[in-house]
């Protein structure tokens, strides 16, 4: 239906006012005569002609007429809905003004991308100033203080909490979630973007994950702060709701928890997955056999079906009909349709469809709470942009690597397995991928071309001292023994620890040591990657010296590295590309 023929300018439907312009092949707001005019806050002039794209190019500039705008022969205009009484001829000496050049803000074209989690949503079209502020209003804030980060960066890695809550609000979810529910933190998904935006973890978290929540300083409505005390050996999913417990304290439990700082939540309730998944019109989902569980009310014949709004909640949220029938085959099942929503999310029928974009811009603005650093609409523009730079093939879906508690008889909860999860989170920590990401491969075939060709000394000129950056205690006196008696690096020395721990080893070397450099390279097997033009430093006798770090990836005293960590063995593991069936 046409904006023309609506009663009252506060029932248009913003979908109905985009019109398609030949020019640019993108759609652009036309808004009705009777339709509320936005105008931005720089200028407080009237608009004087319908807004549309200028025609750029030689002849442009041709004659105007009482304010009236002519174009050079052979444009084609786009056709208005309306033509609005041309304004009156300007003043004497004052001269008439040119609508095109005018910079209002709510007039201007805003392209919104999709293409993120889930919840992480911000896709939609086009939107005048007005528009963006209503979305704006759509947000829930909270305020979590010291527990993320203050603002956003679009130049460094973050990392987002996703928290999906079992908070029964709105109609049709009495079946769901606990009745009267502060909301737990029932799905949790820690999302780490890489810095250079080459790929993506979405790591898991079990709700039932064994864990200590620390003591967390909460907002109360009145604006007074309270400390929350925390507790041991408790659920995860209490870390938000029990005693009044917000977001704030769920990131401080993932921080405690894996050593990594959450930047920024992002968090939603049952209402969310009903109505993104309705606003895309489905999300593609697979079943390996038949569905039928009682219990959530979840039907699906075997192989490829679409879900949305009340069947895709209760395929996300069922935990009978997959796998054990536990909590960690759900979350394999909700990774998979998290892949799918993505993939569906960035499909051109989204992309193009103005309908489909401002539905899922309202669903997405009406699901989520968020942390105050980001709670303006242009920020979550800003953090769903940055995701879609990020390959899906490149986005790694897997979970926290768990065991089954042992002080259980009954096996009920699960807590970190120590032999696998710590090289997870530091993985995730330092900024390393799962995947292989071609940009990175590129990036390191070229340093290895530059900086391992040439001449290298002899092992006896190569002067070195070795520190221990994150391998285990007494590593570097036992390489330096090697190097020492083995590789014949006489002029080596220990040089103790260094200042922080580091997850991969370097080799730091002044540019008139790069003959050193390659020889000593060559002996411990590192890459052009692991070599670190910089600076000397001087030795025990007076003398300049290159410093050899071992990280984390340091395999033992001999042993040849290749510079990249070691992957883990990966409980769970998907990639956002790919196309699942859930068993």
């Amino acid at each position: 239906m046409d904006a023309q023929g609506r009663g009252r300018a506060d029932d248009v439907d913003p979908a109905d006012q985009w019109v398609l312009n030949p020019r640019t092949g993108e759609y652009e707001l036309r808004l009705s005569p009777s339709a509320p005019e936005p105008s931005a806050p720089e200028s407080s002039a009237p608009a004087s002609s319908v807004p549309g794209p200028r025609a750029e190019g030689p002849g442009t500039e041709g004659p105007r007429t009482a304010g009236r705008r002519t174009t050079a022969p052979g444009r084609e205009v786009p056709p208005q809905r309306r033509r609005r009484p041309e304004p009156e001829a300007p003043a004497p000496g004052r001269r008439g003004r040119r609508p095109e050049k005018k910079k209002s803000r709510g007039k201007r074209v805003l392209l919104w991308t999709g293409g993120s989690m889930a919840f992480v949503v911000l896709v939609a079209g086009v939107g005048g100033y007005v528009y963006l502020k209503h979305l704006e209003g759509n947000v829930s804030t909270t305020d979590v203080g010291t527990a993320g980060s203050s603002s956003f960066k679009k130049d460094e890695a973050f990392n987002i909490l996703i928290i999906g809550t079992d908070k029964r609000t709105g109609e049709g979810n009495e079946g769901y979630g606990d009745k009267g529910s502060a909301g737990h933190a029932d799905t949790n998904i820690l999302l780490h973007v890489a810095e250079d935006r080459s790929n993506a973890t979405a790591l898991s978290i079990p709700r039932d994950l064994i864990v200590d929540i620390p003591d967390c300083e909460t907002t109360l409505e009145d604006g007074t702060k309270k400390v929350i005390p925390g507790t041991s050996g408790v659920r995860f999913n209490q870390s938000l709701g029990d005693f009044g417990r917000d977001a704030g304290c769920t990131m401080r439990t993932v921080a405690e928890t894996t050593g990594i700082k959450p930047d920024h939540f992002m968090m939603a309730d049952f209402n969310a997955v009903k109505t993104l998944t309705t606003a895309v019109d489905g999300v593609d989902v697979c079943v390996e056999h038949a569905v039928d569980d009682p219990k959530s009310h979840l039907k699906l014949p075997a192989g490829e079906s679409k879900v949305e709004g009340e069947q895709a909640l209760a395929f996300v949220r069922t935990r009978h009909a997959f796998g054990n029938e536990g909590d960690l085959d759900r979350i394999k099942v909700q990774q998979q349709f998290l892949g799918s929503l993505m993939r569906k999310m960035a499909s051109g029928d989204t992309l193009t469809s103005p309908t489909k974009l401002v539905k899922l811009a309202e669903a997405a603005t009406k699901a989520l709470t968020v942390d105050s650093a980001i709670g303006k609409v242009g920020t979550l523009k800003d953090i769903a942009l940055e995701l879609k730079k990020v390959p899906t093939k490149n986005i790694t879906f897997t979970t926290v690597p768990v065991i089954d508690n042992p002080a259980e008889k009954v096996k009920a909860t699960v807590v970190v397995n120590q032999a696998k999860g710590p090289q997870v989170f530091d993985m995730i920590k330092n900024d390393i991928s799962f995947t292989e990401v071609e940009q990175k491969k590129k990036k390191e075939k070229a340093a290895v071309a530059a900086r391992l060709k040439g001449e290298k000394s002899e092992p006896g000129e190569v002067r070195v001292r070795v520190m221990n950056g994150g391998a285990p205690a007494g590593s570097a006196q036992q390489e330096l023994a090697h190097l020492q008696t083995q590789a014949g690096v006489s002029k080596s020395e220990n040089a103790g620890n260094a200042p922080a721990d580091i997850a991969k080893t370097t080799l730091e070397y002044a540019p008139d040591q790069a003959d050193q450099a390659r020889a000593l390279a060559e002996i411990l097997g590192l890459t052009g990657a692991a070599m670190k033009p910089g600076k000397s430093v001087t030795n025990s006798q007076g003398l300049p010296t290159m410093t050899l770090t071992l990280g984390k990836d340091f395999k033992g005293a001999g042993v040849k590295l290749d510079g990249s960590v070691e992957k883990p063995d990966l409980d769970t593991e998907s990639t956002a590309d790919q196309k699942l069936c859930a068993s």
